[in-house]
């Protein structure tokens, strides 16, 4: 089947509160969704999110490579039925051998766009057959148990959100920690959460490896689980060091974002957990392949997700964490306990004790308010196929204030509507500039 138009939506969702770690503090969403419409009308949604320090990618560069490399390989791609099959991988060889990759100067892997792009052409294909994601990944689980994360900020609100969580029946708890008392913060949130609860804590690459094994040192009284990405991105070997000696489970997550980051952590014997995270890792098919490296190389999975994550992902992530034999921890499905608006019709988000149900409707299982899309808009662009005409139309829906820009198919030179001036094979479309505050 061919896909015959496909509109980016640039999304800035506002947060119910900030969100903090040590690198970076965020205050909205900044999604890119990706819509593809197949030649039978079929729709499918995706998401992906720029991350700069930790894929190297922005807002504007996920535009510009989907404008210019992703949605031309898609468009002359004739795509095969999604079969049901035990090797979910070999199944979806068609999307991402159509799928080029990406180099740039700076970019570390350009995941964020890639993932916007898979998602959505699995839940168009899918939804045209009428399948569930679950169908091609069969849940080994009945449900889906999430984690808690406590985000940077003073110690006394720590604690108040810990308290919080664990009222609501969360039993796993993820601490934010940095440069300022990390001891004596998660020290504060063992007490009050007692015993029972287990604790991870995520430094966000805050430490030089001196100081990030005095730190895990002091912290092994309080029975930490796992300690995530206690050194910045970099060396195997450093980390390596770091994880032989280490009173606690090391975790990577920023040094994990390509296979062959994989590869060389596994080689390397750098960590007892891989965090996987969709968007990071480029999508479902390089997360699972990811995954299979883990579990033949003895490591144990936390699936992960990005702060300000939609449905979208939200509900990729369950299938994902469902199907994952060796998982212990899942994060995401924040929807509006994070978002003051999420995009999905029906609420994503976990209940008591962190539990959410599996999504068994066709695709992704859940289903977009385009009107939502619309309203979050800073920028939409819409790209149509050499078989379809395309639309030239200026401005968004009535109550939107947004630019709408669409293009013939990408590497044709054509100035924008919306007075860019740009041309679509050489840069993005006009967006807005991107907040210097990022999480």
């Amino acid at each position: 089947m061919r896909m015959t138009e496909a509109t980016i939506f640039c999304l800035r969702i506002p947060f119910v509160e900030a969100f903090s770690h040590s690198t970076s503090a965020r205050v909205y969403s900044d999604s890119i969704v990706v819509r593809v419409t197949a030649a039978d009308g079929t729709v499918g949604y995706g998401e992906g999110v720029a991350r700069p320090y930790v894929t190297g990618e922005t807002v504007e560069s996920c535009v510009t490579y989907i404008v210019s490399e992703l949605w031309p390989a898609v468009a002359r791609t004739d795509y095969a039925d999604i079969s049901r099959s035990h090797d979910p991988l070999s199944a979806l060889s068609s999307i991402i051998d159509s799928l080029p990759d990406h180099e740039a100067e700076g970019l570390i892997a350009g995941h964020g766009a890639r993932t916007a792009i898979e998602l959505a052409l699995i839940d168009c294909l899918l939804r045209s057959q009428k399948l569930s994601l679950g169908e091609l990944l069969p849940a080994k689980r009945p449900s889906v148990t999430y984690s808690g994360v406590i985000t940077a900020g003073s110690a006394d609100a720590a604690v108040r959100h810990a308290r919080y969580l664990k009222l609501f029946g969360i039993k796993h708890l993820k601490i934010k920690i940095g440069a300022t008392n990390p001891v004596a913060r998660v020290a504060a949130i063992r007490r009050a959460v007692g015993p029972e609860t287990s604790l991870r804590v995520d430094a966000n690459g805050a430490y030089d490896p001196e100081t990030a094994n005095r730190v895990l040192s002091a912290l092994q009284e309080f029975a930490i689980d796992a300690a995530e990405q206690p050194i910045g991105r970099g060396d195997p070997a450093e980390l390596a060091q770091l994880a032989a000696i280490s009173p606690i489970p090391i975790m990577v997550d920023e040094s994990l974002v390509t296979i062959e980051d994989a590869s060389a952590l596994v080689a390397a014997n750098a960590c007892h957990y891989f965090n996987l995270r969709l968007s990071k890792c480029g999508g479902i098919i390089r997360t699972l392949q990811m995954a299979r490296l883990a579990e033949s190389a003895g490591l144990r999975l936390q699936l992960g997700s990005h702060v300000g994550e939609t449905a979208i992902l939200s509900a990729a992530g369950r299938h994902v964490a469902a199907y994952l034999s060796d998982v212990d921890f899942v994060e995401g499905s924040y929807g509006r306990l994070l978002l003051t608006e999420d995009i999905s019709q029906d609420s994503i988000v976990f209940g008591h004790g962190g539990v959410a149900p599996l999504l068994p409707g066709h695709g992704l299982g859940i289903k977009v308010r385009e009107e939502v899309l619309r309203q979050y808009a800073t920028n939409i662009i819409t790209l149509a196929s050499r078989t379809r005409p395309a639309r030239f139309r200026k401005g968004g829906s009535g109550n939107v204030s947004t630019n709408e820009e669409h293009y013939p198919l990408a590497g044709t030179a054509r100035e924008s509507t919306a007075g860019s001036g740009c041309e679509v094979s050489r840069t993005c479309p006009t967006m807005l500039p991107a907040k210097a505050v990022e999480g």
